[in-house]
């Protein structure tokens, strides 16, 4: 699985023109899971999200979680983060899941995360042509990928 994370003061998931889901501070999670990934890749990454220190204490530091904050998390599927740009000039998304094996996972990662945050995850629509608007705070953006562990 492959997370970008980006610390927003706000952001939202909008379909077909209307407003899906929104939060205030916190942390948007743009989520890509790839053929290869199962439900160990949800019980590493998940508690990792959670207690991340990218929210600022009260000296500026990078020191606070989202379990330390209380702040929101917004979980947008997005199978690009799966793109190979290898050869030519067109992505590939070979090692993207199908949505057979990816919806699972997804849920099974929203209701892992809204256990772990002890509250509800809103997401955008799986497959979905969504638009994501968010103000990046910092700006903080991160990838984790759980393929590279070590």
């Amino acid at each position: 699985m492959r997370a970008l994370i980006q610390r927003v003061t706000a952001a939202s998931v909008s379909i077909d023109g209307a407003v899906h889901a929104h939060i205030g501070a916190g942390m948007l999670i743009l989520l890509g899971i790839a053929e290869s990934d199962t439900t160990a890749d949800i019980q590493w990454l998940v508690p990792k999200l959670a207690r991340l220190r990218i929210f600022s204490d009260a000296g500026g530091a990078l020191n606070l979680s989202l379990t330390d904050t209380g702040s929101e998390a917004l979980l947008v599927s997005q199978f690009t983060l799966l793109a190979s740009t290898r050869k030519g000039t067109r992505p590939s998304f070979l090692r993207a899941a199908r949505p057979e094996q990816a919806i699972p996972l997804y849920e099974a990662f929203r209701d892992a995360l809204a256990h772990e945050l002890q509250r509800p995850i809103p997401t955008g629509k799986f497959g979905a042509d969504m638009q994501v608007n968010l103000t990046n705070d910092g700006p903080v953006t991160i990838w984790i990928d759980s393929a590279q562990r070590d």
